[in-house]
């Protein structure tokens, strides 16, 4: 997807050599060029560009008078691009990305289009990694329903100890009760594993918070032992496991 970005100058010549500088970049596309900060703020609330680089001494209204109008939701990453170094702690209270001083080099300004595409890339991440989390909580049962002939229980997941497979249902274990839900671990594994639940083998789930203790009982061979004195066979890594349980 292409950098879209805004030139904003009141100089006719300094924004010719910042388009010119642009256009060597094919991953760069230039939206609009503005002349003042009015037209600036009207042009970003339009188009929503991506980069907006930005002029500070300009008439009527200057380059900070612009990011105010257009508020921190509807600011693209900036760039300030200025004859004048004065102004530079304000341009990064302002939380602008970089500050170029007129005549801006080309070296510098391809460093500059890099560190826009790093902030960029690193933005998509964090939003991939939100989504993935908040998609990975809503997936997370809040009670689990068990139908028994007649009648249907409501479990809340905290009072099972552990689930095992039986083929595609599963046992619940809580205390000395047990129900047989129609689940596969797969399934139940995206429901409950957690802060609180972890899959030790491909046929158990563990309420860690239920783990007494953790044993070795040959090289290679573990169990987990809850609080009622059941034994669970641990396959996965020891380590792991030991890790989740620390912070339970």
């Amino acid at each position: 997807m292409k950098l879209r970005t805004v030139i904003v100058d009141d100089e006719r010549m300094a924004r010719t050599r910042l388009r010119r500088m642009l256009e060597k970049d094919p991953e760069v596309e230039i939206v609009a060029e503005c002349e003042d900060g009015l037209a600036a703020v009207a042009v970003v609330q339009e188009q929503e560009p991506d980069l907006l680089l930005l002029d500070i001494q300009m008439p009527e209204m200057d380059g900070f008078g612009v990011l105010d109008a257009l508020g921190p939701e509807r600011t693209p990453e900036v760039v300030f691009v200025t004859a004048y170094d004065e102004h530079a702690i304000r341009a990064f209270d302002e939380h602008a990305l970089d500050y170029l001083m007129k005549p801006v080099a080309p070296e510098r300004f391809t460093k500059m289009l890099a560190r826009v595409r790093e902030r960029r890339g690193k933005a998509k991440q964090d939003s991939l990694f939100e989504m993935l989390a908040q998609r990975k909580a809503d997936n997370r049962a809040a009670r689990l329903m068990v139908k028994n002939g007649e009648r249907t229980s409501f479990i809340a997941p905290e009072e099972i100890d552990w689930v095992e497979a039986a083929g595609n249902y599963a046992i619940l274990h809580l205390g000395k009760r047990t129900h047989i839900l129609r689940e596969t671990m797969s399934a139940l594994e995206t429901q409950l594993v957690g802060d609180v639940f972890c899959r030790v083998s491909r046929s158990a789930i563990l309420n860690l918070r239920r783990v007494r203790e953790l044993q070795s009982v040959s090289p290679g061979e573990h169990v987990a032992i809850l609080t009622d004195g059941q034994r669970i066979g641990i396959s996965r890594s020891l380590r792991e496991v030991e890790e989740k349980l620390r912070h339970v």
